[in-house]
């Protein structure tokens, strides 16, 4: 005989609209027995889901984009039921599980059984019809491929000075004071790139690219994408956008991966706070502003700090193979610098292309708003950052015109 949970997945996941759900939300709310079978079927489609690709943060991401809070912290106590019973988890899964929304495990059957039910059989709903996507490391309880690389257990000391002056950066009232951290912050990137790749050269490492995926979630998120582009151009990394689905997958060696992660997420903190601050100076004149004005801002933004980055980049290189007291340009010898970063540039353009072999470069929309587009510009030019290496396609930060292309 057909379980009560057969019976009320049958009905709901299979069909569209409300009186779907509410057939198999009727039966479930009248079979309280039921309830842990429930949730072992809600772990079996979040098991499912790493196999196609997914990590718990691009999961719970998803289901707020197209549901709502409530069931994305439904799906984060899936996740946490799920990932609970592997002795061993893959890199960067305990940081996001960490991180997971609404304290898991939510409570059940709040506000009434039916509710819950239904909840639960739409959250089910969508993760049956996750589509497949690349994936960034190995799913819970296989080895891991030659292409994902897991961080070091313990970052490197470099690593964490740059963690904390960011943050500091972004707490501080005093531009002066920003700029100082920021600016030593962006040293500090740099270097550690650098001698990352030294370091491997030196030691015939031969460990390759990996990739991690990063948030780019709306409001304006061609513009935050354009702005990841750029910040992973200038640290030797590809960005590739999905914007359907919230996220950039960004390659590149694993060390970069952690600069323009953290460098990213910085410059989106400083480029809200002086978009807010330039929205309040406008309705203080008595001008109103719209979405065109913060989207117009935001476009600007990330042109102009693309070019910044850039220009940054070439100059740390520039500065770093004088320090080095080798020859930059030399080919012949085994670790000059310039030798060393463009084999690097290679193999995340060949990781790159063989996790995406049917990308696209997509032009985005241009801004509208003359006065979002100026005050982005001047954020951008007052804006602390710091990005090694020369970057690869730099379609985000171009600086002509008002549009952007990024690669999707």
């Amino acid at each position: 005989m057909e379980s009560v949970i057969d019976q009320a997945c049958a009905a709901a996941l299979y069909a569209e609209g409300d009186a779907a759900l509410d057939t198999g939300a009727s039966l479930l709310a009248a079979a309280p027995d039921a309830d842990d079978a429930l949730h072992r079927r809600g772990e079996e489609f979040v098991t499912r889901a790493w196999g196609r690709g997914w990590l718990p943060a691009d999961l719970v991401r998803f289901v707020r984009l197209e549901l709502d809070e409530r069931r994305a912290v439904l799906a984060a106590t899936l996740i946490a039921a799920e990932t609970a019973r592997y002795g061993e988890l893959p890199p960067r899964w305990r940081a996001q599980l960490d991180e997971l929304p609404g304290r898991p495990p939510a409570p059940r059957n709040k506000p009434d059984r039916f509710s819950y039910a239904s909840d639960l059989l739409e959250l089910f709903r969508l993760l049956l019809r996750l589509p497949a996507i690349e994936p960034v490391g190995p799913a819970p309880g296989t080895a891991a491929d030659h292409l994902h690389r897991p961080p070091a257990a313990d970052e490197p000391r470099m690593l964490t000075r740059i963690r904390a002056l960011l943050a500091k950066a972004e707490a501080t009232g005093f531009p002066e004071e920003a700029e100082a951290l920021t600016a030593k912050a962006q040293e500090l990137m740099a270097r550690l790139s650098i001698d990352e790749a030294l370091v491997a050269a030196r030691s015939h490492s031969t460990d390759g690219p990996g990739a991690c995926r990063i948030g780019v979630e709306p409001p304006y998120e061609s513009a935050k994408a354009i702005l990841l582009d750029a910040v992973a151009s200038a640290n030797r990394c590809q960005a590739v956008w999905n914007g359907d689905l919230g996220f950039s997958t960004v390659v590149g060696f694993e060390a970069d991966l952690e600069v323009v992660e953290l460098l990213f997420t910085s410059l989106l903190v400083q480029g809200t706070a002086a978009m807010t601050r330039a929205e309040a100076g406008q309705r203080a004149s008595g001008r109103k502003r719209t979405k065109t004005f913060r989207q117009s801002f935001l476009m600007a933004y990330a042109q102009r700090l693309g070019s910044r980055l850039a220009d940054s980049a070439e100059r740390a290189t520039a500065d770093a193979a004088t320090a080095t007291g080798a020859d930059p340009e030399s080919a012949a010898a085994p670790t000059g610098l310039l030798p060393v970063l463009a084999a690097r540039d290679v193999a995340v353009t060949e990781a790159t292309e063989r996790m995406f072999p049917r990308t696209t470069t997509t032009r985005v929309r241009g801004a509208t708003d003359l006065d979002g587009w100026n005050h982005g510009t001047e954020a951008a030019d007052r804006a602390r950052m710091g990005g090694p290496g020369k970057g690869h396609r730099g379609r985000g930060g171009n600086g002509h015109g008002r549009g952007g292309e990024i690669m999707a």
